[in-house]
C-alpha cells in the first residue's frame, strides 16, 4: 500500500508526465516531423536520399566526403564532385532541387538561377542562416551572422570604410607589404634565382597585415597582436571541425576547449582595451584624424551618438572583419596564383598587361589598377572556379512559394554556388575549363543568366568588403608578375577541400623564378 502511495504521490506523477511528454516531443521532431516534411515536398516533385532516425543522412553525407578527400585529384577544374560530393552524387539521382537532412534539420538544395535570385532579393521572407557555435565564436557576432535592424545599423555604419575611394588611400600600404615580403623571397633566392614557397601560408601572412591595418589604422601595431590570437583561434577550430561531432562537446572541459576560451577571454579583453584607449585619443584630439576611415574609428564615432553600439559590438565587427578579410583575400590570392601557374599562356598575357601599364618596376597607381584588364579577366575566372565561398544557406521566416514550391517555415534552403558556376547549361561546354575570356566584356554577359556568377553573395547582404578583396588581390598579383614567373612545384598535389572555406588541402608549393634582368 505504501509503495502504490508513494508511485501516485504528485512529485511522481509530475516527473512520469513530464518524462512522458519529453518522449512524445523527442518522437514527434526525430520521426513524426520528418516523415511529413518528406511527404509535403514529394507531393511536389522533391525527394532526396530517405531520412533516417536521428542521423539523417549525417553518415551517407560524411562518408562521401571523407573518401573525395582521401586522395588528390587529377589537375582538373572540375572540383565539383570532390568538394560538394554528396551535392554532386545525389543531384545525379534526385535532380537539382533536393531534400536532404542534416540530422533532423532538413535542407533544400537550390541551384536555379531565378529561384536564388528570389531568395537572395527577398529578404524579408529569406533569412542567414545561424553560423555553427564554433564558427560564430571564431568570426564573431558582427555583419557575417547579425539580422534585422542591427544589421542594418552595423552595415550603414561601416559601409564607408569600403568605398573605393577611401580603399584607394590604403594603396601604399598594400604595396609596402607586398614589396616588403617580395624583397625578403628575392634575398633567399637559390643561385638559380628560383625559391619554392607554400603560397597559401604566404598569402595568410600577406593579407593579414592589410586587413590590420584597414581594421586598425592607427592603432595598427596593437590590433596586429590581437589578431595573432585570433589566428591560434581558427586554428583550434580547424582542428575541431576535423574530427567526429559530439552535441556539447564544446563545452567539455578539454585541452583544446580550456586553450580556445583563453584565447577568446584574452581577444575580447585586449580589444576592449584597445577601444578604450582609441576613444580616449579621439576625445583629447577633438573627434578622430583625416586619415582613410578604419573600421574601430568609425564604430568608436557611431557608439558616441547611438546607444545601440556598444563595445561589446565593437568587438565582434572587429573579430568579423579579420576572420573574413584576411580568409577570403588569402584564398582568393592563392587559387590566382595556382591558375596561373598551371596556365602559362595566361601568366604571360597579365604579364604582358602590367609591363604595358605599370612598366617594369614602377609601383602600381590607382589609376593603373583600373587599366589591368586581363588581370581583372583572370582574378574573376578564378571566383568562377574556385570561389572562397562554395555554398551559403538561407532560412525561410515563414510559410513562403518559391517558384511554385510550397516551402514551410524553417526551411534552410542550400545554394551551392560552386554548382553554380560550373553549370554548363549557365557558362557553356567548357563551364570547368579555365578561359578567363569569358569575361572579356564583363561580369553581367559572362554568362547565360546574371546570377550564374556570385562568388560574394547577391542582394543586400552582398559581401561589404569585396571591393577590398579584388583592389588587394590586384594590387598583389601586379606586382609579383613584375618580378617573378611562377610555377607549380613538383610536390604541389590538387586537393581542393572545404573547410569553413574552400583551401588547398596539401598546401600550395609554388616555385619562383626571377624574371631575366630584375635584381
Amino acid at each position: 500500500m505504501e509503495d502504490e502511495t508513494n508511485w501516485l504521490s504528485p512529485k511522481v506523477l509530475f516527473l512520469s508526465v513530464m518524462v512522458g511528454c519529453v518522449m512524445v516531443k523527442g518522437v514527434a521532431l526525430l520521426w513524426w516531423r520528418p516523415r511529413k516534411i518528406e511527404e509535403h515536398f514529394s507531393k511536389q516533385g522533391i525527394r532526396g536520399p530517405p531520412y533516417h532516425f536521428f542521423i539523417g543522412n549525417v553518415r551517407e553525407l560524411v562518408g562521401m566526403m571523407l573518401k573525395a578527400s582521401s586522395h588528390p585529384m587529377p589537375f582538373s577544374h572540375n572540383i565539383l564532385p570532390r568538394v560538394l560530393s554528396f551535392y554532386h552524387h545525389w543531384r545525379k539521382i534526385y535532380g537539382a532541387t533536393f531534400l536532404v537532412w542534416f540530422g533532423p534539420t532538413f535542407r533544400l538544395t537550390v541551384a536555379d538561377p531565378d529561384l536564388i535570385r528570389e531568395i537572395f532579393s527577398r529578404s524579408e521572407f529569406y533569412e542567414k542562416n545561424e553560423a555553427h557555435p564554433l564558427i560564430k565564436q571564431l568570426e564573431g557576432d558582427g555583419l557575417l551572422s547579425l539580422k534585422g535592424e542591427k544589421w542594418a545599423h552595423h552595415r550603414k555604419i561601416i559601409t564607408p570604410t569600403f568605398h573605393m575611394e577611401n580603399l584607394k588611400l590604403l594603396i601604399p600600404v598594400v604595396v609596402k607589404s607586398v614589396t616588403d615580403m617580395l624583397d625578403e623571397l628575392s634575398g633567399n633566392l637559390s643561385e638559380s634565382g628560383e625559391i619554392e614557397i607554400d603560397v597559401y601560408e604566404w598569402f595568410q601572412i600577406l593579407t593579414e597585415d592589410v586587413i590590420t591595418r584597414t581594421a586598425f589604422g592607427s592603432s595598427y601595431e596593437d590590433g596586429r597582436a590581437i589578431f595573432r590570437l585570433q589566428s591560434q583561434q581558427m586554428l583550434l577550430c580547424a582542428e575541431a571541425f576535423q574530427k567526429v561531432f559530439i552535441p556539447g562537446f564544446r563545452f567539455f572541459p578539454t585541452k583544446r576547449n580550456i586553450k580556445s576560451w583563453k584565447i577568446d577571454k584574452e581577444i575580447k579583453k585586449s580589444l576592449v582595451k584597445l577601444i578604450e584607449r582609441r576613444r580616449a585619443s579621439s576625445s583629447c584630439s577633438g573627434g578622430g584624424d583625416a586619415a582613410a576611415k578604419d573600421l574601430l574609428g568609425l564604430m568608436i564615432e557611431a557608439s558616441k551618438s547611438s546607444a545601440n553600439v556598444t563595445v561589446k559590438d565593437i568587438v565582434e565587427e572587429c573579430k568579423s572583419f579579420f576572420f573574413a578579410g584576411k580568409q577570403t583575400t588569402s584564398n582568393l590570392l592563392t587559387w590566382t596564383t595556382i591558375l596561373l601557374a598551371m596556365h602559362p599562356e595566361w601568366q604571360a598575357k597579365a604579364r604582358d598587361e602590367v609591363l604595358r601599364v605599370c612598366g617594369s618596376r614602377d609601383i602600381p597607381t590607382k589609376d593603373d589598377v583600373v587599366k589591368l584588364k586581363t588581370l581583372s579577366m583572370i582574378i574573376n575566372e578564378s571566383l568562377r572556379l574556385y570561389p572562397p565561398i562554395v555554398a551559403t544557406i538561407r532560412r525561410a521566416r515563414a510559410d513562403v512559394e518559391l517558384g511554385g514550391y510550397k516551402i514551410p517555415s524553417g526551411t534552410e534552403l542550400l545554394v551551392p554556388i560552386l554548382a553554380v558556376h560550373h553549370d554548363q547549361a549557365i557558362w557553356g561546354n567548357d563551364a570547368n575549363e579555365f578561359n578567363p575570356a569569358r569575361f572579356t566584356d564583363g561580369v553581367v554577359r559572362a554568362a547565360k543568366h546574371p546570377v550564374g556568377f556570385i562568388p560574394f553573395g547577391l542582394g543586400v547582404r552582398t559581401c561589404i568588403g569585396q571591393n577590398l578583396a579584388l583592389l588587394q588581390t590586384k594590387l598583389m598579383l601586379a606586382i609579383m608578375i613584375q618580378r617573378f614567373t611562377f610555377h607549380l612545384s613538383p610536390n604541389y598535389q590538387h586537393a581542393p577541400t572545404v573547410l569553413m572555406l574552400l583551401y588547398p588541402q596539401h598546401g600550395a608549393p609554388i616555385i619562383f623564378r626571377r624574371l631575366d634582368g630584375q635584381d
